[in-house]
């Protein structure tokens, strides 16, 4: 993959201004399980490309929930209502959230107004995959 540094992809207009990247976290019980968060790769990948700091533990997820696979949008929603929570030092206003797939949105709007009530105002997502549902 070719380098895309901070200042030349900004100049291009390819990459906002941002003060962080955000994963979309496991919760602690999956990411032992599984032994990994595929988001934090990417977006630790993402960080190292552009320059741009990331953090795996700005944003948690604080309940376990089921897996999403198999549930229409309103249950997807419902399934992730409050389960994040922002870490008390959080003071980004402008992210990109990176998480694998987007398949209905809901896990990513519920990052979104959880990083909202935390004061951060403008927000980027970028995923690898789009879902068909």
């Amino acid at each position: 993959m070719a380098r895309c540094s901070d200042r030349k992809c900004k100049s291009a207009g390819i990459l906002p201004s941002v003060d962080l990247i955000i994963s979309v976290p496991l919760h602690l019980k999956k990411r032992r399980s599984r032994g990994y968060n595929q988001s934090d790769l990417l977006a630790q990948g993402f960080s190292e490309s552009t320059g741009i700091p990331w953090s795996g533990t700005a944003l948690k997820r604080i309940r376990y929930t089921e897996t999403q696979t198999g549930k229409n949008k309103i249950e997807r929603r419902e399934n992730v209502k409050g389960v994040f929570e922002v870490e008390n030092t959080f003071t980004a206003k402008k992210v990109i959230i990176i998480d694998d797939v987007l398949t209905t949105g809901a896990t990513l709007e519920e990052c979104v107004q959880t990083l909202s009530n935390a004061g951060c105002c403008e927000f980027y997502i970028l995923t690898i995959a789009l879902a068909q549902h």
